[in-house]
């Protein structure tokens, strides 16, 4: 059970990392770039972590699929970034798939 905690770590660490890199300014600023560099590391080792337990194709579809609909509701949310009808459509299909995966799939422990 240990390696979701560790995906779900290395999922919010990349959503914090995205969300710095955004306000970086290309790298411009020194914190968020600080914040970008520390949360991606950070990302990456647990990810790798994750790998130990779940196949490398699930725990990054998972974690690629839920970063994104975090980082679209951010970019909403924070950065006023509109979604129109085809991105919430799209978001709810990743949602459901990550639902699939996790809730009947077999080659994933559980």
């Amino acid at each position: 059970m240990e390696h979701w905690l560790f995906l779900m770590v290395a999922i919010i660490s990349e959503v914090i990392g995205t969300s710095a890199l955004k306000v970086s300014d290309g790298g411009s600023r020194l914190w968020p770039s600080i914040i970008v560099i520390i949360c991606y590391s950070s990302a990456f080792y647990f990810l790798s972590l994750t790998l130990k337990a779940i196949p490398v194709g699930v725990a990054y579809a998972v974690w690629s699929g839920v970063g994104m609909v975090f980082i679209a509701l951010i970019g909403w949310i924070i950065f006023g970034q509109a979604l129109d009808g085809p991105a919430i459509v799209g978001l709810v299909l990743i949602i459901a798939g990550v639902i699939i995966l996790h809730g009947f799939s077999e080659t994933i422990p559980h």
